[in-house]
Order: structure tokens, then sequence, then C-alpha cells
């Protein structure tokens, strides 16, 4: 095993073939999935606007190799996602990543003259 990483990975996504039971039970639980729950977590967070109810994103922390980059990660977390509204019964379109890695992200500091 080499080098862990720490990544951050927003997995966004449409709702598609939401049931009636489905679409009633987001819209009945948006308010535990608004703004004020977004946090990146290993099992995720899923977030949405109940007006229109059409899309989503799920936060997720993803720890793995460095080797394996990126693109791992973001599989990783597309993985997790559909586990997750799957077991849910919900249905979804497409899923796209956006992926940072904390290990190799760049720090801008105030330098003194600037405080």
């Amino acid at each position: 095993m080499g080098e862990r990483h720490t990544y951050r990975v927003i997995v966004r996504g449409t709702w598609d073939g939401l049931t009636e039971e489905a679409r009633a039970r987001l819209v009945a639980e948006a308010a535990d999935h608004g703004l004020a729950s977004m946090r990146f977590t290993e099992e995720g967070t899923l977030t949405y606007e109940p007006s229109p109810l059409k899309h989503f994103s799920m936060r997720f922390v993803v720890v793995a190799d460095a080797a394996d980059g990126e693109e791992m990660a973001a599989a990783i977390a597309e993985d997790r996602a559909e586990t997750v509204l799957g077991g849910l019964g919900y249905g979804w379109g497409p899923l796209r990543s956006t992926v940072t890695d904390l290990d190799t992200m760049k720090i801008n500091r105030k330098s003194a003259s600037r405080r």
C-alpha cells in the first residue's frame, strides 16, 4: 500500500425515474437536505432543492492511494452515491464528480505585510 491521500468529492446528478412515493418523500425531507446539511463525510451527505425537484449533490470524503489519483476517488464516491441512492429507492441519471486532493491543495496564507 502506497501513500494515502484524502479527497473531497462532490457528486452531482439529476433525479430520473422517481416514483410518486419517492418524490413525496424527497419533498417531505427537503429541510433535512438543504444548505445547512452540506458536509463532507465517508457515507456522504445528500443535498437538493425541493422545488423544482431536479438536481442533487452528494459530498464524500474518500481516503485512497495517491497513486490511484483523483479518477479513482471520483469512481469510489460515485459508487457510494449509487449505493445510497439505490438503497433509498431513488432514480438518477448520469453522475459527474469534482475532486479536490486535500494533501496537494495549495493554501494561500496572508503575508505579514498584508494583515
